[in-house]
């Protein structure tokens, strides 16, 4: 089984790129993934038409199971109700051939700081209980733990301490992470934690690229790899999860 985990795709100008955009779907159905989650920050402002034209850019991606979550950039101007319109629900679950997705809103309306919140651990616990012998996957858009490259520690979820046990009590394997528009892994315990840097913007840190990320799923064993949707680069980052909480990397491989 193959996941695509996208972030940060900004669809507004001036610092959204179209043309990578397109390259992104054209990648998207080169690797003909079984699901696709997209953390967050869809639009710029949360204003209506920007969810619109996000809509159009996210429906071309082909796949049949796709689960989208908000970003702080999407709480904006009560953006948390169109994204409500134009993607559905803001917390939802979804299961596929021993996968459980369980994703949830992150953000507070008019505030870059993310906060799940105790209300919702309960829903969370249950969801991942149903899911059994699955392989566990929580996916939200701010980061829950703090990444390289990316300046003063700031906007992190506030209850990042109690999330993290959580899933950690709840047996979750990956947690997918936005905001900062940097890709990085981490591992926790027996979890990986694996952020997504901006897919198709140029709202990058430093020389790091726009890119996403691909999970593959081969016989229980996780590995995610950084897809950069330029023609002329690709690479394959590190191989981020194995049975009992081993972690390889591998060397950086353009091509």
């Amino acid at each position: 089984m193959k996941i695509v985990h996208i972030s940060d795709i900004h669809v507004a100008e001036p610092h959204f790129l179209p043309d990578l955009m397109e390259r992104v779907i054209e990648r998207v159905e080169e690797l003909q993934p079984e699901i696709v989650v997209l953390t967050g920050d869809l639009t710029e402002s949360g204003y209506s038409f920007e969810f619109e034209r996000a809509k159009k850019y996210v429906e071309r991606l082909k796949c049949e199971r796709l689960v989208v979550v908000p970003g702080n950039h999407d709480a904006r101007n009560v953006g948390y109700l169109c994204f409500e319109d134009f993607f559905g629900a803001r917390f939802k679950v979804l299961r596929h051939e021993g996968v459980t997705v369980v994703a949830v809103d992150s953000t507070q309306p008019d505030l870059d700081e993310g906060h799940v919140g105790r209300e919702k651990y309960e829903w969370i616990q249950k969801s991942f209980e149903e899911a059994g012998e699955d392989l566990k996957i929580f996916a939200l858009h701010h980061h829950l733990l703090p990444v390289p490259y990316t300046g003063r520690e700031r906007n992190v979820l506030t209850d990042a301490g109690d999330v993290l046990k959580l899933l950690c009590d709840c047996g979750v394997q990956i947690a997918l992470c936005g905001h900062k528009h940097v890709s990085w892994v981490w591992s926790l315990n027996e979890m990986v934690v694996l952020n997504a840097g901006t897919a198709c913007t140029n709202r990058v840190k430093y020389r790091i690229l726009p890119s996403f990320n691909l999970i593959e799923l081969e016989e229980a064993h996780p590995s995610a790899s950084e897809k950069f949707p330029h023609r002329f680069k690709r690479m394959r980052v590190k191989r981020i999860y194995s049975k009992g909480g081993e972690i390889t990397v591998l060397e950086r491989e353009l091509f």
